[in-house]
């Protein structure tokens, strides 16, 4: 279970749903009105870094925060997570919890224009570039690479080769499922991947295996957001301080060593199906933002703008924004103003007004 369930063939369904979306939707940065409301729905799947949120509604902390802005949020698993943001792109749910990449290739470039309200982590590791019978980068020349194409993972691949002053040419992907990656991988002429936690940890534990890249070596390029439909987020913006308020005192909690932390993550490692080992695990190569103060540091960072010129391009090359002539095609708004790509057409926002509230105790 992963935060990137068969990612590609469920992908390729929605891009080609919402070729007429994009022409459409994302030719305005205006999102349609919506009326204010009491309940929410917020979609989430299983991955270390999202695990806080079941749990602070298992542990009534999700209900502690919505009695206190008047509301109701629920939040609802979905097994396969590129359905989660699916469904979310399609209006079932007014949030849910996906990578920044995702957040631009299905929401935001289908026209749905879409906020991120809580920056929760990057990954620090959980992504790794594997080979065999080699310890360095160069060694990936020529081989063939199995991983999940037009994923993190290939992003990760991409990411990896520009740092070695390789091309993408200079190698050629196989893709593989997640599902299939540590079969395909334990076979004798397969000496290349790309993959995630926990298939990551299965594969570079095997005799003659190197990890010679990993996300580790790009912090804070793959960022897994709490994102809300910006037009429900105008409405009702106490559906954003609450979420504010859950993640922090829920991760607050689940970073201390005592007996109530201890607890905390072993209940996060059994929803996630995991034991406490190895969700702790897991953790070390996760970079939680715990301090709100450091998540809106991150927020108004100028290397968040050059991290999403990086993800937006590697997706147009990639032909993730249907029907788009440039990757300027969709917007991405950060916080003071800043746009990257045509101001007309935002689709994709990074708001800290509820990670600022919460840093300074205003929630």
């Amino acid at each position: 279970m992963t935060r990137l369930l068969h990612r590609l063939s469920a992908l390729m369904a929605t891009l080609l749903a919402m070729i007429g979306a994009l022409a459409l939707g994302a030719c305005s940065g205006s999102p349609e009105p919506a009326k204010p409301k009491t309940e929410f729905n917020i979609g989430w799947s299983i991955y270390a870094g999202w695990m806080p949120w079941p749990y602070a509604q298992q542990a009534g902390i999700v209900k502690k925060w919505a009695d206190k802005y008047g509301i109701q949020i629920n939040f609802v698993q979905v097994n396969d997570y590129v359905e989660s943001v699916n469904q979310y792109t399609a209006g079932k749910f007014d949030g849910v919890t996906v990578a920044n990449m995702d957040a631009l290739t299905i929401p935001a470039a289908g026209g749905k224009d879409t906020t991120a309200v809580i920056i929760g982590d990057y990954s620090n590791g959980n992504d790794g570039v594997l080979l065999k019978g080699a310890n360095s980068l160069a060694a990936i020349k020529g081989r063939q690479v199995y991983l999940v194409e037009l994923s993190v993972s290939h992003y990760l691949l991409t990411r990896a080769l520009e740092k070695a002053g390789l091309k993408s040419t200079d190698v050629k992907t196989v893709n593989t499922s997640d599902a299939d990656i540590v079969a395909a991988f334990g076979a004798a002429d397969v000496n290349a991947a790309v993959a995630w936690n926990p298939q990551l940890s299965v594969m570079k534990g095997e005799p003659g295996v190197a990890q010679v890249f990993s996300s580790a070596d790009i912090p804070g390029e793959i960022l897994d957001l709490m994102v809300v439909d910006t037009a429900t987020l105008k409405a009702n913006p106490n559906l954003g301080k609450a979420l504010a308020g859950i993640w922090y005192e829920t991760v607050a909690l689940m970073q201390r060593d005592d007996a109530e932390g201890k607890a905390a993550r072993a209940a996060m490692a059994t929803l996630s199906g995991a034991t406490p080992e190895m969700f702790d695990s897991q953790l070390k190569t996760t970079f939680l933002y715990a301090d709100p103060k450091a998540a809106v540091a991150a927020a108004t960072s100028p290397s968040l703008v050059t991290t999403m010129t990086q993800v937006r391009d590697f997706s147009f090359s990639k032909g993730l924004f249907k029907g788009a002539s440039s990757a300027d095609a969709v917007g991405i708004a950060f916080p003071g103003g800043k746009v990257l790509g045509d101001p007309a057409r935002v689709t994709l926002r990074f708001d800290d007004t509820f990670m600022k509230l919460a840093a300074d105790g205003k929630l």
